[in-house]
């Protein structure tokens, strides 16, 4: 008898690690090829992990809500065949990482308390080991700044704090003190994160239900506070007159699937003209990175996207201003179909630079979207609406019926100022409303 190992497939560009939520097979099942033998997570989308072969399951090597690197093998199957050794793998440990190590070796023969799951934040349990070897309590855990994907506490994260913890228990009181932030004259220290963990005491009674919230609903609410905490939100609004738009696709759409297999929405038409705009004003295309701006090459626009479950997930269009109206209809499509039915790959969530969400489609006129980080804006397109308008013409000015919608734009006031955000908008607004009634889709 052989035995094969199964490993964590890489599953798209900058995805490096998954966690696992439910084993669908058990130690002693039967699995065919390609047959699922467990479920995983990455930040924002479920997959499951097929067997390459087929055989007996004789070992799972990690268990749920386990974090797996892409990669480790994550359990062994039995096949027929000729028997061959396992590969063992070596730790290497450099000198300078020896009192490092000695931490991380104490931390994974301690149990993690249960405590932590008071916190609604991902930890793997790596970081949760170190976090109760040294004595870090929830309050401290949580007041860490993450630099791992979406905020997320890494193992350099939580070491750095332990060291900087031991600098400062050992060193000697400042002679200057920083005076502290005020606020309402009353000195204290303000730590946005401290602050939203202190919520006040929820009153129940016999009829309240309570219920826990899903994987997802986590992640989403974590990215959520997050992103406000760490971006300086500013909105700008506009409103758009896009008749001619709706005219249009009124003519066109009946031939259109025809022609293409394909429903035209109004959303590929409005995410053309986003990423026009973008190469216009390239200092839309940006992240932060601590004290760095990182100018982005390709123009990749979130969707964010309801699902059936009344979960949120933003799927991502890969260098759109590259697609034409029809490229653009496809993807759109493509991607949302995909969201709803639970197809997404771990890829097609990544490497987004700007994000467009349509709060109109549950009758909203505006919002001000929170922005997906680590990108610096979002725009929210809103319901459109048969509104009186007044109307120039050479001949003098008159009221008529117009349709129209306003757009909103979150941005980060950190890097973007308000020309800039204002003038992007604005550019949008413009290439709606100069839409050519005429164009061949």
């Amino acid at each position: 008898m052989a035995k094969f190992e199964l490993k964590l497939p890489k599953m798209g560009e900058s995805v490096a690690e998954a966690t696992i939520t439910n084993w669908l097979k058990n130690i002693g099942d039967s699995i065919a090829i390609d047959e699922a033998v467990l479920e995983i997570a990455t930040d924002k989308v479920d997959s499951e992990v097929p067997s390459e072969v087929s055989g007996i399951l004789i070992e799972q090597l990690f268990g749920k809500d386990d974090v797996v690197k892409v990669g480790q093998t994550i359990a062994i199957i039995e096949t027929e065949g000729v028997a061959t050794e396992l590969p063992q793998s070596a730790t290497v440990v450099k000198p300078s990482e020896v009192e490092v190590q000695k931490i991380i070796e104490t931390a994974q023969a301690t149990v993690a308390p249960a405590d932590f799951k008071t916190s609604d934040k991902f930890y793997s349990p790596l970081v949760k080991n170190i976090a109760t070897a040294e004595g870090i309590s929830i309050s401290e855990l949580e007041s860490i700044i993450g630099t791992g994907k979406d905020g997320r506490v890494t193992k350099e994260d939580i070491l750095k704090f332990v060291g900087s913890r031991k600098l400062e228990a050992g060193s000697q009181p400042a002679t200057r003190n920083p005076q502290p932030v005020t606020f309402n004259s009353q000195p204290e220290t303000f730590n946005p994160q401290l602050e939203t963990r202190n919520p006040q005491p929820i009153s129940l009674n016999g009829g309240d239900e309570i219920i826990e919230m899903d994987r997802m609903r986590k992640l989403i609410s974590g990215y959520m506070v997050a992103s406000v905490q760490t971006s300086a939100h500013v909105q700008s609004f506009i409103e758009v007159d896009v008749t001619n738009i709706v005219k249009w696709r009124d003519r066109v759409k009946v031939a259109f699937e025809k022609r293409e297999g394909e429903k035209l929405t109004f959303t590929p038409i409005f995410m053309e003209a986003v990423a026009k705009a973008i190469k216009d004003f390239p200092g839309m295309n940006i992240s932060v990175d601590g004290d760095y701006i990182i100018k982005k090459k390709n123009i990749n626009l979130g969707m964010a996207a309801a699902l059936p479950n009344g979960n949120l997930i933003v799927p991502v269009i890969k260098n759109a201003d590259q697609l034409n109206l029809v490229g653009m209809a496809k993807a759109v499509n493509d991607l949302g179909n995909r969201a709803k039915a639970g197809k997404l790959k771990p890829d097609d969530t990544q490497g987004g630079t700007y994000t467009v969400t349509n709060v109109g489609t549950f009758g909203s006129v505006f919002g001000t979207p929170i922005i997906n980080q680590p990108q610096v804006g979002i725009l929210a397109l809103g319901a459109i609406r048969k509104v009186p308008a007044v109307i120039e013409t050479p001949d003098g000015d008159f009221i008529g019926i117009r349709q129209k919608m306003f757009l909103s734009h979150s941005y980060d006031h950190r890097v973007v100022d308000g020309a800039l955000g204002g003038s992007f908008v604005k550019r949008v607004a413009d290439y709606l409303e100069a839409f050519d009634v005429n164009r061949e889709y």
